[in-house]
Formats: structure tokens, sequence, C-alpha cells
């Protein structure tokens, strides 16, 4: 099987082109902006046109889009994450290929969701920022190029490689520096949102479980299970054996800051702040989000494998490595 993977250098491309590659049966391109792609081509700024005539000449039988941003301007998430889509949708649709088109999608399209609820694909999208909606603008224009094609919404990913920008990744930095300066209490903040922590190697197996399947539409990709950052924070310093005390500012509001793991606030103090309050959490979701993860299930054939401990391990490792 031929594969084209658009955004092989990215967080989750790089483990995506490492699950392919482990597969004897596929022979993988991989086309990017970076100097190690096989072919350098840019989606934001190329013309669908040349990159039909590749896609003619190397006649792939998946393409995979895991290129985009997630920082920037509105300008620069649209021309990432919709203008590029469109030139992947249309250069197919020139092409005699007739390749099938993973796309990956992300969770911050359905925007926020109430708590204590999974979010199913039926779901009325309503992204809360520029990335979201961004992300959103390309899912559509897939569902409705007329390609064999599906979306991936992946939920919160997590694991190795983990950018060190992200929520978990500036957790694990601070704990290192706190570590490595000897302080006996890390102060953090933002920790009341909750999110579907699903590891990017189970991303991956989902990738090219998509690629194999014939099942079109939208799919989430996550475990099912919303998970509070301040818990994730509080089995990070288990993994990393930091003996010290984690404190948190932001607690309910007429409540002071709190030890983590001491006895909480209740859940409707905590869910009362948390609607009156802004979520630090930079995905435009409010305070929680949760997989309903049974279309995966059922027409992929695909399950999380990796728990969350794992993954923030694997996090804590990196960062212990920086120097």
């Amino acid at each position: 099987m031929r594969v084209l993977l658009l955004g092989a250098n990215g967080y989750l491309g790089r483990f995506v082109a490492d699950r392919l590659l482990a597969d004897p049966a596929v022979q993988l391109t991989a086309l990017g902006r970076g100097d190690d792609a096989d072919v350098r081509f840019d989606l934001a700024s190329g013309s669908p046109g040349a990159l039909t005539r590749f896609l003619d000449a190397v006649h792939p039988g998946v393409v995979i889009n895991c290129a985009g941003a997630t920082r920037g301007g509105a300008r620069e998430l649209t021309r990432h994450n919709t203008v590029a889509v469109a030139t992947v949708c249309e250069a197919l649709r020139r092409s005699g290929c007739g390749a099938r088109l993973v796309q990956l999608g992300c969770a911050s399209e359905y925007g926020p969701s109430q708590p204590g609820s999974s979010t199913a694909e039926d779901a009325v999208p309503r992204p809360g920022g520029p990335y979201g909606v961004s992300k959103l603008a390309g899912t559509e224009l897939v569902l409705g190029s007329g390609l064999d094609a599906i979306v991936l919404r992946v939920f919160s990913p997590v694991g190795p490689g983990t950018p060190a920008g992200s929520p978990l990744g500036r957790l694990a930095e601070a704990m290192r520096r706190a570590m490595q300066s000897g302080d006996g209490e890390l102060k953090l903040g933002g920790l009341g949102v909750q999110r579907d922590f699903v590891d990017v190697r189970d991303v991956a197996r989902a990738v090219h479980a998509a690629s194999l399947s014939a099942a079109q539409g939208v799919v989430n990709i996550g475990t099912g299970r919303s998970v509070k950052l301040r818990d994730a924070a509080a089995v990070l310093a288990r993994v990393a054996g930091y003996g010290g005390a984690l404190h948190e500012l932001d607690g309910p509001s007429g409540l002071r800051p709190g030890v983590i793991g001491a006895p909480r606030p209740s859940a409707d103090a905590v869910l009362e702040h948390l609607a009156a309050s802004p979520a630090p959490y930079p995905d435009g979701c409010g305070s929680w989000q949760q997989a309903d993860v049974r279309t995966a299930r059922d027409r992929l054939g695909w399950r999380p494998r990796i728990n969350l401990e794992e993954s923030l391990a694997d996090i804590w490792m990196e960062a212990a490595c920086r120097i």
C-alpha cells in the first residue's frame, strides 16, 4: 500500500510515520516543508495543480494529512488548517490516483461541552477560538469534497514528544526546575479543567486503522475518560519522584489555595468557579471535554491501550533530560 503522509515532522505526524514504517506492507512517502521530507511542499502556499502532478506521479492509495498549525493568529491558522486542506482536497479531486484521505481533526472543533457529558460525533460543533474554527472549516471541506475520506477528531494527545509549551509540557518543565533548584513546594495555576488525554502512540494506531478501513465521516479518538489537570499533576509528581508539596493557586472562589491531594471543595463549588472564570487551557473548550469513543471501536476496531500514567512518565523522561 502506497501512503503519502503530509506533516510527517509534526508532533502527531512523527508517530504516524513510525507506525506506518513498522508495517512491511506500507510504502511511505513524506511530503512537507522540512528539509528531511522526501518531497518539499508547502500546502498553505502551494498550488493544487502542483500537488496533483505529484499525486499522479506517486499514485498513493492513501493520503494522510497530519499537517497544520496549533499556534498563531487567525490568518496563520486559517492558512495552515483550512487553505491547506482545500489544496489537498482539490488536488485529490483532480488526480487520477483515487486515494483515500485520512484527515486529522481535533476536539477543539466541538468547543465547550456540558460537564459530565461525553461528546459524540453528531454533536453540533461550537468552537471557542480561532484554532477550533480553522480546524472545523478544514473538516467541513473534507466532508463536502465527495472524496473517500475520514476525519479523526483527536482529543488531547499526550506522551513522548509533548510540546514544552503545552499545559502538560509546561507542568513537567516547572517540576523539573523545582527539583533542580531544590524547591520544597511548587505553585501551579489553571488546574481545574478536565480533558480526555489520549496517548500519541494510540492516535498513530488509530490513523493506521483508518487508512485500512472503509469508514467515512467523523470519528472521535480519545479514551472516553476525562481527567482533571490537577490529578495529572499529582501523577506526574509521583512518576517524577517529586516529594515537595503541590499548591494550587486558583482554587474555587472564596476558598484558599490548597495542597493537591488534600480534601477538595465540592464539585458544585468547583464547577461554579470554572463557569465564572475563563478556562486557562488554551483550546477554547472550557472546563470539560470527554469523548464518546464508541464509533472508533465499532467502525475502526480501535481502543486506547496506553494509560495516562505511562504517557506522563514519558513526558517526564524527556523533561528530565533537558539541560
